[in-house]
């Protein structure tokens, strides 16, 4: 009986990994400018997630879970690459998404561009939000911020870019 338990969650976060693959290194390389290293930072996250017992993380929450370790490795990165670019700048590598109404690439850097007059935590959120299309909640998730300060923050942002935009026409 326990070997069935222990490949249903396995199984689950097999389907979670096969699903998001694609929008894990996205997401990364978003964050991390390289698409390789993006790539290096999705297979240490799966790796992580797989020494963890799995039982203990919500059957809900795995995707988000795994999100989070990407975006927490992504910091590391950025800290390890001792600050050689901001996180919100990108590289030419980013990868194209599965998705047929995904944003190309000279979106994300127009995107990118702007948000760089963001105090960071609230260009995150904006960016999550935006370019990621995650929603509020999963945000929060990622962060481990709860969701009213994750709405805060992108009220606040998106206020401020409208208000620059306002300035600049």
């Amino acid at each position: 009986m326990k070997k069935q338990l222990d490949i249903e969650p396995r199984q689950m976060l097999a389907q979670v990994i096969e699903t998001n693959l694609n929008y894990l290194v996205r997401f990364a390389a978003i964050r991390i400018g390289s698409k390789a290293d993006a790539e290096d930072v999705v297979h240490e996250s799966v790796r992580r997630i797989l020494e963890t017992d799995l039982f203990k993380i919500n059957r809900d929450s795995i995707k988000m879970y795994l999100f989070r370790i990407v975006y927490n490795l992504c910091k590391d990165y950025y800290i390890m690459r001792g600050n050689a670019r901001s996180l919100i700048e990108i590289d030419r590598e980013i990868p194209d998404s599965s998705s047929d109404d995904a944003l190309d690439l000279e979106e994300i850097e127009r995107l990118n561009g702007i948000l760089d007059s963001l105090p960071d935590k609230e260009a995150e959120v904006v960016r999550m939000n935006v370019i990621d299309e995650l929603t509020f909640a999963e945000i929060s998730q990622i962060l481990s911020t709860p969701a009213s300060t994750v709405k805060s923050r992108f009220k606040t942002g998106m206020e401020k870019l409208r208000k620059q935009y306002l300035k600049n026409q």
